[in-house]
């Protein structure tokens, strides 16, 4: 999370009003941004990694965890720690085999349970670079212990399984409620108090004009109730007009419910960066690593509990969807359209609905159909010089209403900033993100941000797929690999991602051969029948036209994740993980350096085809396994203390020895 402004924030009702001033503003600073960095070079990729952590204080006499809301006062003796490393006179950060390396850097999240942490400064693309990412996060998890409390430790779970329930799972302990979030689940006091945050929270919910709605499958064992009625709801609630919500039917059957937005926005997530050497070949990253984003999110499933049950998805992304889902009745297809301009299809945070690359092979059909998209911005881009293609991409994140909104921006247009902009850029949570250039930074170029992947348990594991998702765009770049499939079916393939071992038990919709020649000039067409340059090819040799195309259905098919990771048996798809080692055999790797690489992917590798377990799977196998579990969905108080202990120690000793946590990082108990 970036810096965090300071202001008079906006209510929603005098926010709406000056909403358009913002769209508007926000589309010229794009444009002038745009002009100035459309041309920028950079000469090498760097990349980064954001790792977020729960804090969680742990009474041992009691068996209980809790949630610690010390982040402020983390993040202060963070701060003061760096600020002395950084003048030479502390000792606080040092640890053996980081000398020469800049301090990690730590930032506030939107959970006052949550930091979230990132390198001291962007990886290169050197494999030496991609040996130092997992002593770096371990050192990141090393110097944030050190700033905690001594019955304090940073997790690196998804969600705390006990967020939201009747208990004090918070410490200090708050009571629900408060007019911000309007939870009778959660306090506004679990939300980072920066303006920002109550403000997001609060004009989510008068925009939408009712709280938001999580009603999540619950998993039903053998002694659970059917039908399943969440039995913490309280239906005689009088505080707010929004307790009205589970009177009016919000609270589902056989679902557990949550009705704010701290249930999604206080969840943990591993997201990497991207900095491309143009803005060419970032469009083409983000078009290409599209398709990947549900496979990943299968691959890192690791969240199977909310609010103390066990529930029948295992995966956060959709939870996540429905804690910042602001579209009215009208928007949601509800009501008839009288107050509001479209029906739109997704939340704010959801699947990606574009592809922005110029790239040839780009045919008509993978695009949206259910796009909605404000053609007056469209025509405003496009005037000024944009193509058609990012055009679009803007103008349909612009269909969204700014949140929060400072009046003190709205006295002056600044186009030498990007305020306005990224009002609505940094608040259309897509599992991909283009990220132009800060008009303030030469030093930083064109970006795409990789956001589906579930945080893991262990340093190791997040390394693991850091830097598999960092040799994928390598084998991309080098071969033009092509992954496009129509945008529906990533669509629907992040839906797939949610089911419970979706791993094992799914297929998902992925691009038969991604070596595809490039398509005949005539084919070469645009949504509106224009030619598309040709753009820049990173491939060493171009292949030449193929012939005309045959019927977009035949590109693609279903498949396993293991199909798409290991390759299929019958040689129809290679595998991801092949084709990065082609791309390793292409390069001058040296053996340690090649060992090292292969232990990372013998991970995914094994993750895919079954063999380790996701940490969906582990925590379930945990639960039910537990003397106290019931077989009745429940993970009570003494379980979710015995997790957390075991996942601190699994972030020890990774499954070593038969150590806690094989099934899921070893695969045989030795």
């Amino acid at each position: 999370m970036g810096l965090l402004a300071l202001g008079t924030a906006l209510e929603w009702p005098d926010a709406k009003k000056k909403a358009s001033q913002v769209r508007e503003w926000g589309i010229e600073q794009l444009l002038a941004n745009w002009r100035r960095a459309r041309g920028k070079e950079r000469d090498a990729l760097l990349w980064g990694d954001e790792v977020e952590y729960l804090v969680v204080a742990l009474d041992d006499a009691a068996k209980k965890s809790r949630l610690s809301l010390a982040q402020a006062d983390i993040l202060k003796s963070l701060a003061r720690d760096e600020a002395l490393w950084k003048s030479g006179s502390g000792e606080g950060n040092k640890h053996a085999g980081h000398d020469g390396e800049e301090p990690p850097h730590f930032h506030p999240e939107f959970g006052r349970f949550m930091l979230e942490a990132t390198p001291g400064e962007p990886w290169g693309i050197g494999f030496k670079d991609l040996l130092k990412v997992e002593s770096n996060m371990k050192w990141r998890r090393e110097v944030a212990k050190a700033h905690m409390a001594p019955n304090e430790v940073p997790i690196t779970l998804t969600t705390f399984p006990r967020l939201g329930t009747k208990d004090d799972y918070i410490q200090p302990y708050y009571p629900p409620s408060g007019p911000a979030l309007r939870s009778q689940f959660v306090p506004d006091e679990i939300a980072n108090p920066h303006i920002r945050f109550p403000t997001l929270a609060a004009n989510i919910r008068s925009r939408r004009g009712r709280k938001v709605e999580l009603n999540v499958p619950v998993f039903h064992d053998t002694n659970t109730p059917k039908p399943f009625k969440d039995p913490t709801v309280n239906y005689d609630l009088h505080n707010w007009p929004e307790d009205d919500d589970v009177r009016n039917g919000a609270a589902k059957d056989d679902h557990v419910y949550m009705d704010a937005m701290a249930f999604g926005m206080g969840s943990c997530c591993l997201q990497i960066t991207f900095q491309a050497k143009n803005m060419t070949e970032g469009r083409k990253l983000y078009d290409q690593l599209s398709p990947l984003g549900p496979i990943l999110l299968a691959l890192t499933a690791a969240t199977p509990i909310y609010k103390g049950f066990l529930v029948d998805t295992d995966v956060r992304w959709n939870q996540i969807g429905n804690a910042v889902d602001d579209r009215t009745r009208e928007e949601l297809g509800e009501a008839p359209l009288e107050n509001d301009r479209w029906r739109i299809p997704k939340s704010r945070y959801a699947s990606n609905s574009t592809y922005l690359s110029q790239d040839p092979r780009l045919r008509k059909e993978y695009f949206d159909p259910d796009l909605v998209v404000d053609e007056d911005i469209k025509k405003r881009l496009m005037d000024g010089g944009m193509d058609e293609l990012l055009a679009t991409h803007f103008a349909h994140l612009f269909i969204r209403d700014p949140l929060v909104i400072f009046s003190e921006d709205l006295e002056e247009l600044d186009l030498n900033k990007s305020d306005h902009f990224e009002n609505l850029q940094s608040t259309n949570w897509q599992h991909m993100r283009f990220k132009p250039p800060p008009p303030d930074k030469d030093d930083i170029g064109w970006r795409v941000e990789f956001r589906s992947m579930e945080i893991q348990i262990t340093d190791f594991e997040n390394a693991a797929f850091s830097i598999f998702i960092v040799l994928v765009t390598r084998a991309i770049l080098s071969f033009d690999l092509n992954f496009y499939i129509p945008i529906q079916r990533t669509t629907e393939n992040m839906e797939t991602a949610h089911a419970r071992d979706a791993v094992n038990d799914r297929k998902f919709w992925f691009r038969k051969d991604p070596f595809a020649s490039r398509v005949p000039r005539s084919s070469q067409q645009s949504t509106n029948g224009s030619t598309f340059s040709s753009g820049t090819s990173s491939a060493v040799n171009t292949p030449p036209p193929s012939p005309p195309l045959g019927p977009v259905e035949t590109e693609f098919d279903l498949m396993t994740i293991d199909d798409i990771v290991n390759g299929c048996a019958d040689g129809s798809f290679p595998g991801l993980i092949p084709l990065v080692e082609s791309y390793l055999n292409s390069v001058n790797v040296d053996v340690e350096t090649r060992c090292f690489l292969a232990s990372y992917l013998d991970l995914i590798r094994k993750r895919a085809n079954g063999t380790l377990w996701t940490g969906a799977r582990w925590m379930r196998e945990f639960v039910a396994k537990h003397p106290s579990y019931k077989q009745d969905s429940v993970v009570s108080e003494e379980i979710t203390y015995d997790l957390v202990k075991a996942v601190e120690e699994m972030t020890i000793k990774e499954g070593k020895n038969g150590s806690v946590g094989w099934e899921l990082l070893r695969g045989r108990k030795v």
